[in-house]
């Protein structure tokens, strides 16, 4: 089958003009027997949005913790902006920032007062935060919602207020580990352009976990298809001259490694 163009063959090395935000060299993760991550090489460049997908236990989540410093890898090496997550966990307060499958907000506070937690972490001023919370529950479209409590928030809603409290740190590094998985489809794919909007326009890198290839396409500008033990089998670079008929060829192809 003929590769896309906007296909990069397994071997081609992705190359970025800017810096690596994320690298892993060489990286191997074992639970004592079970090897969930064997000798993986990845780049991440500063400013990409890019989408991990793979079937379940194929290594996407051991990645996304490796990634965010709550596991050491067995062997190899991760850096992230430079910095290794796990040994430095502290230096990364305010400069990554996580949007959970779940949004766990905290139910005893109100949609402001949960966008404004992580302000608080990093010691903002208490008027300065109220403007910060209050301008992005309204750039989610939550005006009016500032003051309601999570219960009496639709799922969807919720779902924004937990984005809202990512990018109100100003993190530049946002992990997002499936966030609209458990929504119905169409409030999805409509989170889905949203939160791709802001991460590009407020210049941030993001990394996607994710199983549907769909969402993927909606997400990223580049696809990292892995299989297990989480080994690449494809990076896609995916660009709005991608065509459909090209998608169709991808997303054929992505079938087809992951069904071996």
């Amino acid at each position: 089958m003929r590769k896309p163009e906007s296909v990069m063959p397994q071997d081609t090395p992705f190359e970025t003009e800017s810096k690596a935000e994320i690298v892993f060299r060489s990286v191997t993760k074992r639970f004592g027997s079970l090897v969930a991550v064997d000798h993986l090489d990845l780049e991440i460049g500063q400013g990409e949005l890019v989408a991990l997908v793979g079937k379940t236990g194929c290594g996407k989540s051991t990645m996304f913790n490796m990634i965010s410093g709550l596991m050491a890898p067995s062997g190899g090496d991760v850096r992230v902006m430079g910095h290794d997550p796990f040994k430095e966990f502290d230096w990364f307060r305010g400069k990554m920032a996580i949007v959970f499958q779940n949004d766990r907000l905290l139910p005893w506070r109100t949609a402001v007062k949960n966008v404004e937690f992580g302000l608080e972490m990093l010691d903002i001023s208490k008027a300065e935060r109220r403007r910060i919370a209050m301008a992005w529950l309204d750039q989610l479209g939550l005006s009016g919602h500032e003051d309601d409590y999570p219960h009496a928030l639709s799922g969807g809603m919720r779902q924004r207020v937990s984005i809202a409290r990512a990018f109100a740190t100003n993190a530049e590094l946002l992990l997002c580990d499936e966030p609209f998985s458990a929504l119905d489809e169409i409030t999805s794919k409509r989170l889905r352009a949203e939160f791709a909007s802001l991460v590009r326009k407020n210049s941030k890198t993001a990394v996607f976990i994710t199983h549907s290839i769909n969402e993927a396409f909606d997400i990223g500008d580049r696809i990292v298809v892995l299989k297990r033990p989480a080994e690449i089998a494809h990076d896609l670079r995916i660009s709005p001259e991608t065509t459909d008929a090209e998608k169709a060829e991808i997303t054929t192809m992505i079938h087809e490694s992951l069904s071996k």
